[in-house]
């Protein structure tokens, strides 16, 4: 325990060591316009070894088999089919932004039958959908799913997902979005952690890059940009120009508490007030001793069962932190519990109460 505490407590004080460094400004920012859409659809998987949906559960996958042997001439109406080696799946992907005809696309693919694994299996061309019901891409390959299962007649073992893969460059753009980058004249920054002291960083970047007020500020998460005064060739060259500045960003004070590991992260700003804290343990045990009382030989008593408990409550002695000093941070107040043993998971209850208190002067997030 006491290894894994002076572990957490390096990686609590990191921040406070090393110095704010500048960031580009693509990973700060993302550009108007700028952007991926969600593409999916809703296909068929073959050539599975007796893994797939069993039609009589799943009578979409035979409905939609029935489709595409149809479409390909294949009359199998009132016929009585049962095939284990096809599965219904969902295949959703992300459409870039100025993804052109004939781009290649990942995909993935998922099962929503009662199929037991995708290994080995080949999707069928599957049209892909987006929020506009138009068609954007078209998924077909052989599906590389993770995991394994293996099962016997009294037990089966599963390990990883077998029921969901993906097919590396699986789809192939058929429509493109219509954006047009270079009619833009003005275009919008938006931050991906909104802050006004950010965002003026940015503007004053921007105007200081181009030597021209092209950047201003509209709110804590906008920084707008007037293409038309950066006397560039287009917007793109505008674009390139921006995203590789680099910028100093603001962090807000910040503890984030993982209760289920015990983890604790927070960064070089967080600050406590003066402040005294009482922590120790209360251990409560019961123990039943149980006494039975028989009668004596030859009379007519009966045997009876005395209940006997044992209760006794043991408090240790509580750690004492008195007069800490104004604004001290709280990675020397972490250092100090560290140095007395306080466990990780008591140390989080510590950092609870501060907060509780008003001393902890941060955000305080529990996951």
């Amino acid at each position: 325990m006491m290894t894994y505490i002076r572990i957490l407590l390096t990686c609590l004080m990191l921040p406070t060591m090393l110095q704010a460094s500048a960031i580009r400004m693509k990973d700060l920012v993302e550009f108007d316009g700028v952007r991926g859409n969600d593409l999916v659809g809703y296909g068929l998987v073959v050539g599975l070894n007796g893994t797939g949906d069993g039609l009589r559960n799943s009578p979409f996958t035979e409905e939609i088999m029935s489709n595409i042997l149809e479409r390909l001439g294949v009359n199998v109406t009132g016929e009585q089919f049962r095939p284990k080696n096809v599965a219904a799946v969902f295949v959703t992907a992300s459409l870039p932004p100025f993804a052109r005809v004939g781009t290649q696309i990942d995909v993935t693919v998922s099962a929503i039958g009662d199929s037991k694994s995708l290994l080995g299996g080949t999707l069928v061309m599957t049209p892909l959908n987006a929020a506009d019901g138009q068609i954007y891409a078209v998924a077909q390959g052989t599906i590389l799913a993770g995991g394994a299962v293996v099962e016997g007649d009294g037990a089966s073992v599963t390990q990883g997902v077998p029921t969901s893969g993906g097919i590396p460059s699986g789809a192939r753009v058929e429509r493109e979005i219509e954006f047009d980058l270079a009619s833009l004249t003005t275009m919008r920054l938006a931050l991906r952690e909104p802050d006004f002291t950010t965002a003026g960083r940015i503007e004053q970047a921007i105007n200081r890059e181009f030597n021209s007020n092209v950047a201003l500020m509209r709110d804590s998460g906008t920084v707008e940009i007037d293409v038309t005064r950066t006397n560039t060739r287009s917007t793109a060259h505008a674009i390139g120009r921006i995203e590789n500045i680099l910028v100093e960003p603001e962090r807000k004070a910040r503890v984030v508490v993982d209760q289920r590991s015990g983890t604790i992260v927070m960064g070089s700003d967080v600050r406590i007030s003066r402040v005294a804290v009482a922590q120790g343990n209360l251990t409560l045990r019961i123990e039943e001793a149980p006494l039975v009382s028989q009668p004596n030989p030859f009379t007519d008593g009966e045997t009876v069962v005395v209940p006997r408990t044992g209760v006794a409550i043991d408090e240790e002695e509580g750690i004492q932190l008195a007069e800490v000093p104004e604004t001290t941070s709280l990675s020397e107040v972490v250092a100090g519990l560290n140095a007395l043993g306080v466990s990780p998971r008591d140390m989080i209850d510590i950092l609870k109460s501060l907060k509780a208190a008003g001393a902890l002067h941060a955000e305080f997030v529990v996951r």
